[in-house]
């Protein structure tokens, strides 16, 4: 999987959000100098999201932006979705439709997995798991195994 810097920004944005006090409104300018993103980059971020109905607006001297909803209802999927589409693709067809055949055709099964996987962390992980830091179980735990394996390469 590769994120774009946009989705990257997003899933950023909204973890800032879902930190903010309840009911406070965050201003965009303070809201891009909290993440390091920039200014009119996350104005066209925050209109995606708006569309989404995952964040709401309010305007005048004292507005600014806020979730639409609990951040413990918001996952990071539903945010990478809004953004970038869906969470995993190949050359944008569907699974089933992939042309595989002989050797190759568990392939098909091999994406499948992959997508499962990604589903079992990024729709299982809400906002409010990452701004308080208590990722659910399994996401902490291949976290753990993947950090574990960088040190045996030395990285």
């Amino acid at each position: 999987m590769r994120m774009s810097a946009k989705a990257e920004y997003a899933v950023r944005a909204m973890v800032e959000l879902a930190a903010a006090d309840a009911g406070a409104l965050v201003k965009t300018d303070d809201l891009a100098k909290a993440q390091g993103i920039p200014a009119q980059f996350l104005v066209d971020i925050l209109t995606n999201l708006r569309t989404d109905r995952l964040v709401r607006s309010h305007r005048g001297r004292d507005g600014g932006y806020e979730l639409a909803r609990p951040a413990a209802d918001i996952s990071i999927a539903d945010v990478l979705r809004c953004i970038d589409g869906p969470l995993a693709s190949v050359r944008d067809m569907g699974l089933g439709d992939l042309p595989y055949s002989g050797p190759t055709a568990s392939l098909t099964d091999v994406w499948r997995a992959l997508r499962a996987s990604m589903r079992s962390v990024l729709e299982q992980t809400s906002l409010a798991d990452v701004a308080t830091g208590h990722l659910p179980n399994h996401v902490s735990a291949l976290a753990g195994d993947y950090r574990t394996q960088e040190a045996r390469r030395g990285h």
